[in-house]
């Protein structure tokens, strides 16, 4: 059973397009098949590509953006010199790039790392005094992961071998037991994480490999169903489903980061710096954590079930202390 390809994100598309410019330019007239084959694509993708770079070029007038021209089978592009010539790294970007590949570098069992060593040794001696500079920025990752755990993670990946986790979730301070057919390891905000068919929840789930307390490559096949599909993460690791609990909230003036940090549906303004929010989660653990942190900042609107979650727990917790 075969994978289903991840869904291209418009980063990805942007980097496919910045090389296919300059790679038609300098293969003027070639047959569309043969310039989807050289590109790796389909031919409808290369298609609706061409129809993308009809309006894209390094100005809004006419003469200044591409032509694209394929009815005859073959790829033709004009006005697209500027856009072809190599591209030239101003300073910010080639320190962006060093610290990134130092990065990268840090990752535990990084392949190709003579390669990453060597691109980082040309662009550290071509930005001179600036490169020396960034060459002396500490970068690591945030996450003390086990590099042994994140190398049989990402194999079992690589072999498609179904693997047994115990995993620790927070919000409800329990262990539990799946097994999960894993798609890729990601590293994501600083963390990484194991993505999945997690057989226990028959769906999709991505698990932070630092709380993986143990994992067993089980050694049986572990294909993912047809309609299986990867996350897409332009938008962040959280993303909540639409059939997960809907909540709605009521925040004071000091509780109004609460959007900014978590995504949420709706924010309707209440007056006075108030305002009143829906958000969905799978878990309401960590809501109800969220209300009792900060008091009379946050309460809980609905579902009911909820809000009374919310008051039995901050019941428990002042009846925990002793009268005066």
């Amino acid at each position: 059973m075969s994978r289903p390809p991840a869904p291209e994100n418009a980063l990805s598309r942007l980097s496919r397009l910045l090389t296919m410019v300059p790679w038609l330019v300098n293969r003027q007239g070639i047959e569309l098949e043969s310039a989807a084959a050289g590109l790796g694509i389909t031919v409808e993708q290369l298609e609706s590509d061409l129809e993308l770079l009809f309006v894209c070029g390094y100005g809004q007038f006419p003469d200044e953006l591409i032509d694209a021209d394929w009815e005859g089978g073959r790829v033709f592009l004009r006005n697209a010199d500027t856009i072809a010539r190599p591209l030239r790294l101003g300073m910010d970007e080639a320190v962006a790039l060093i610290v990134g590949l130092r990065a990268l570098l840090a990752v535990p069992g990084l392949g190709e790392r003579d390669a990453v060593e060597r691109a980082l040794a040309k662009l550290e001696a071509a930005a001179g005094s600036v490169g020396e500079a960034a060459s002396r920025v500490d970068v690591r990752l945030s996450d003390d992961v086990d590099e042994d755990l994140l190398a049989r993670a990402r194999g079992a990946a690589e072999r498609h071998e179904r693997v047994r986790l115990h995993y620790l979730v927070p919000g409800r301070d329990e262990s539990t037991e799946r097994d999960v057919d894993p798609l890729r390891v990601v590293t994501m905000d600083g963390r990484w994480y194991l993505e999945g068919w997690c057989h226990r929840a028959e769906a999709m789930r991505m698990f932070r490999l630092d709380r993986i307390e143990a994992m067993d490559v089980t050694g049986e096949r572990g294909d993912l169903p047809p309609d299986a599909r990867p996350r897409d993460l332009g938008d962040g690791i959280f993303q909540p489903a639409e059939d997960d609990l809907l909540v709605t909230m009521r925040l004071a003036r000091s509780a109004r980061w609460i959007p900014d940090y978590y995504p949420v549906e709706a924010t309707r303004d209440l007056g006075e710096g108030r305002c009143e929010v829906d958000l969905r989660t799978a878990d309401t653990e960590w809501l109800v954590r969220l209300a009792l942190r900060l008091g009379g900042e946050v309460s809980v609107v609905g579902p009911p079930e909820l809000a009374v979650a919310v008051r039995e727990a901050a019941g428990a917790a002042l009846a925990a202390y002793p009268p005066r």
